[in-house]
This record gives structure tokens, sequence and C-alpha cells, in this order.
């Protein structure tokens, strides 16, 4: 799976610090008690503006996905794409590839555990991993 490199910002930056050590940092809105996906900038539920970094359980469901066919790269036929959204045990949805969940897997509700990798060149990334009964990543 290739992943195009992001590189952080002030604003990502403490995003991407936890995802250094494996873990999922979503934002917080202490007034309102209402998590927000990474790139918000006020609460998604209420719009204040005092969202902080905290992290996530990292656990999730999938909520739908789409498989992006796989486009040739000189002469040799690249991989087809999972990509699912999942709703977060917190709540905010994140769009993230399902790189080791074969497409007959797919259901809606499949548990789904968030992990790092780490394109070439660039900070680690999220992708969703299926979760066995008791909560780790299937390897």
């Amino acid at each position: 799976m290739s992943l195009a490199p992001v590189v952080r910002d002030d604003d990502s930056a403490a995003f991407f610090d936890g995802a250094a050590t494996g873990t999922l940092m979503l934002r917080y809105s202490p007034s309102s008690g209402e998590w927000s996906e990474p790139a918000a900038r006020l609460c998604s539920v209420t719009q204040a503006d005092d969202l902080e970094w905290r992290a996530a359980s990292g656990r999730g469901e999938l909520v739908t996905w789409t498989i992006k066919p796989g486009r040739d790269a000189d002469g040799r036929p690249a991989e087809d794409a999972v990509i699912g959204i999942v709703e977060t045990a917190e709540g905010p949805w994140l769009t993230l590839r399902l790189p080791d969940v074969a497409p007959a897997d797919l259901r809606v509700g499949l548990p789904i555990q968030v992990d790092f990798v780490v394109p070439e060149g660039g900070e680690p990334m999220p992708v969703g991993r299926a979760r066995t009964s008791e909560g780790a990543p299937r390897s």
C-alpha cells in the first residue's frame, strides 16, 4: 500500500506526535464534553472554540466503505484500496484506508482499531485494522 507523505504544521503537530507513539489524538471541548475530528477548529457539535488535543481509544466501528480500483503504474498492476468511514468510540468519524481487510469481510459494525503506518518521507498516517473479539488488531 502506498500513501503520499504528509508534512506536519503547528496545528497538526500534536496529532503527529501522538501518532508517532501509536496514539490516536482527537480534538475535545472541555466546555461541552464533546469530541471532534482531528482537523476541527471548532467543536463539531456545539461550535465551542475551546478545543484541545486528547488521546482517544483508537477503537471504532465501520459505518460504510468503498473500493478504490488500483491504477497500473509502470506496467505493474496496483492493488485496489479499501477505504472505510469509521465511527470512533468517542463519536467522530474518520476516513481511513483499511489495508488488511478483505472486501469479503467488510460489514457495517465491523470492529476497527486505528493503527499507524509511516510512508517514506512522511509522518505516521492512520489506517484501520479489523479487531478480533479480544480487541487486538488481526494480524
